[in-house]
């Protein structure tokens, strides 16, 4: 394992120095080779504990009187290192391609520098085991993530979201040195004696932890309030960088929020797992709103991954619920749909990226309003695209369709709870998580239908390209995944429970999830037989014979007057809809086609000789609704130029331009601005030049602070 580890941490070192002593032209191979191979060892390194418990701990050096250095490997950590790997792997290939677009006109030693020396601090901060170690990590990652948001240093807009992102990040950064402070009240800073202390804590230093921890990591992780921000990032953003920072470094920020609030300190308090529910249902349907109204692809897929991370943060505060109220089985199950989540989000989002990525590289815009009919030129951009889509709008057999059912059914484990209070919440969290997935498919069908199908609708359009080799098989790789990862929820959970046991109190989500219907299993023994006589009828242990595991049914069994809670099998699933479009291809080939004769005439358009892009329906009137419906959230601004004739009686054009209003700017913002501002002025108008006015303002200082210590 350490041999793996050094083999990482040494070809990210090649990857830095490489690139500055070769030509240009060499440097996206650098990328791509380097970056391909450093993956792999990542991902075997991961594998070898997140599957086989293959244990590393390694000793630094030793910092007197703060702590000792240290790098430890444990489940949770090979979880998320796993799905960076994964992400790192065909982002790489990518980027190298994406790369040679810069070759002339940025130095490409300024991205693959910084590229290569993330990668290294996202494999070292899972294993970080103390404070020290984490925070310097930490506040290298925001730098080197500022240097590749930063790399077309030429817009004003990019250099401007760079400083933003960097000075949010370092809010973020203080909060969690405080949170680990607090929770370091022995005095050492390893991650072993702040979890053996953590027990000593009193309830009003735990509210504190977590609240640090929460909102501290919740700047990386794109939560509200603390993700203004995130969508200028990403937009900002090269397409090279984009699908590692959304699919890579945004997990690290809800690592931070499960190490802490999950391991070193669980949440023992029901308040606390309320917070986190109520934050990330709100912050999926903020995001998810936000992204049904954009037109610039970058700029949907950004908010779209604060939706995302709103889903995961909602099934973390679901399953803290659960343990606070002494239900380690269901908030195993929440849990799992977190963890779960969180891997199909790196997938699916990455994939988009990629397909916008390659959009934008060969079309010249990412304007939903002026692509179309691309799915002519780039099918298999097109194809890859609506694989994404598919799945990151929750529709089986793919894989986002598995946790977000999984998230939805655990705010129904509810009625397991007492107090009718928390009830009532999960009850408003399951429906505002249910509207964003329904906001979830209108938002991407707008995004698929308007940029791959109907009619160019501008000369950027008609003349593009088809994507490079190093765009497609990236995107290949990461469709296949979803795929997989929807139709194997049997197998992917059992591999989820060994980050899951140690946070849920050592429950188990494949006992809460996966029976054993497979009578080859070695559990299967322990079903009831008449549960299994029903299940069997209705085909539950279809295909034992040839495939391995527990089964292919994802189940919640109950108690006697309720044996099933919940029931799905994407597996089946997916076999019926292959049989359905297959019949139902061939109905129509073999019985309706053959009797009809087509003709092939002009198209009718109302009388027009030809239909011209400007009159089709465009991204903007496809999400209009949206905005009508949801008007008390966008409360955006109208700027209306009127133009009129020469008699001045009648109008020959109205240009109406829409201007954003985050609902973040107005609530929370913009009164902070404003109050800062009012006191500002403030003292600006004391600096009068009048020396007697001084003389009052020092006078009146010494008597309060007499009065401070004569009362206190």
């Amino acid at each position: 394992m350490g041999a793996l580890l050094i083999a990482v941490l040494a070809l990210c070192g090649v990857g830095v120095i490489l690139p500055l002593t070769i030509e240009e032209r060499r440097i996206p191979e650098i990328v791509a080779w380097l970056g391909s191979i450093a993956s792999i060892v990542l991902l075997w390194f991961s594998a070898a504990a997140l599957f086989a418990g293959a244990p590393f701990h390694a000793t630094l050096w030793s910092i007197p009187s703060l702590a000792t250095l240290t790098l430890s490997l444990d489940r949770l950590s090979a979880l998320f290192l796993f799905i960076s790997g994964l992400v790192l792997l065909p982002g790489s290939i990518f980027a190298g391609g994406n790369l040679r677009r810069y070759i002339g006109r940025y130095g490409l030693s300024t991205f693959s520098v910084p590229y290569f020396a993330l990668f290294a601090t996202i494999v070292l901060i899972p294993l970080s085991a103390d404070a020290v170690s984490f925070l310097m990590l930490w506040e290298l990652m925001s730098i080197l993530i500022y240097l590749l948001v930063n790399y077309e240093d030429e817009a004003d807009e990019h250099t401007r979201s760079g400083y933003l992102m960097l000075a949010v990040g370092e809010a973020g950064t203080l909060l969690i040195a405080l949170g680990f402070i607090v929770l370091a009240n022995n005095g050492s800073l390893e991650f072993i004696a702040m979890k053996a202390s953590g027990a000593t804590l009193g309830e009003d230093a735990r509210w504190a932890v977590f609240l640090l921890a929460f909102f501290g990591f919740g700047v990386k992780a794109g939560l509200i309030p603390v993700n203004f921000w995130l969508p200028q990032a990403y937009t900002s953003a090269p397409a090279a960088f984009v699908p590692i920072f959304a699919g890579a470094t945004l997990n690290l920020g809800l690592y931070g929020i499960v190490r802490l609030n999950g391991d070193l300190l669980p949440v023992s308090l029901v308040g606390s797992g309320l917070v986190a529910l109520i934050i990330g249902s709100v912050t999926a349907l903020l995001g998810i709103l936000y992204a049904t109204t954009q037109s610039d692809l970058k700029t949907l897929l950004a908010h779209s991954s604060i939706e995302n991370a709103g889903i995961i943060t909602a099934a973390l505060g679901a399953g803290f619920v659960f343990i606070a109220s002494g239900h380690p089985p269901i908030a195993a199950i929440a849990f799992a749909a977190a963890f779960y989540h969180m891997a199909n989000h790196s997938i699916y989002k990455a994939l988009l990226f990629f397909a916008t990525g390659a959009v934008d590289s060969n079309v010249g815009t990412r304007n939903i309003d002026q692509l179309g009919a691309l799915i002519k030129v780039m099918p298999f951009t097109a194809l890859f695209f609506l694989v994404g889509a598919l799945s990151i709008a929750a529709l089986p057999p793919f894989n986002g369709f598995v946790s977000e059912w999984l998230t939805l059914q655990t705010m129904l484990q509810s009625a397991a709870l007492a107090s009718s209070g928390v009830k009532i919440v999960f009850a408003l969290c399951g429906a505002i998580l249910a509207l964003t997935a329904a906001l979830a498919v209108t938002c991407f069908v707008k995004a698929f239908a308007m940029s791959f199908l109907g009619m160019a609708r501008s000369d950027e359009a008609t003349q593009a390209r088809s994507a490079q080799k190093s765009a497609t098989a990236p995107m290949a790789f990461m469709a296949v995944l979803c795929f997989l990862l929807g139709v194997t929820p049997t197998y992917v959970i059992p591999v989820l429970d060994g980050a899951i046991a140690p946070i849920a109190e050592q429950a188990r989500a494949a006992d809460a999830l996966v029976p054993p219907f497979f009578s080859g299993n070695v559990y299967h023994r322990e079903l009831p037989p008449a549960f299994v006589a029903d299940f069997h009828a209705l085909g539950a242990e279809v295909g034992q014979t040839v495939i391995p595991g527990r089964g292919l049914v994802v189940l919640h069994r109950g108690g006697t007057a309720n044996p099933v809670v919940f029931a799905m099998s994407t597996a089946y699933m997916a076999v019926v809809l292959a049989l359905m479009l297959l019949a139902a291809y061939v109905v129509f080939r073999l019985i309706v086609a053959r009797r009809r004769v087509v003709l092939r005439r002009t198209v009718w358009d109302g009388g027009i000789r030809s239909l011209l892009p400007e009159m089709t329906y465009t991204g903007t009137g496809f999400s209009n609704p949206v905005r009508v419906i949801f008007e008390a959230v966008f409360r955006p601004t109208t700027v209306e130029d009127s133009r009129e004739t020469v008699g001045k009686h009648f109008r020959a054009a109205i240009r109406r331009t829409r201007g954003e209003n985050h609902v973040l700017d107005r609530l929370v913002l913009n009164p902070i601005a404003d109050g800062a501002l009012w006191v500002s002025n403030g003292f600006a108008r004391m600096h009068h030049g009048f020396l007697n006015a001084y003389v009052l303002y020092g006078l009146g200082a010494l008597l309060v602070a007499l009065l401070i210590a004569r009362f206190s």
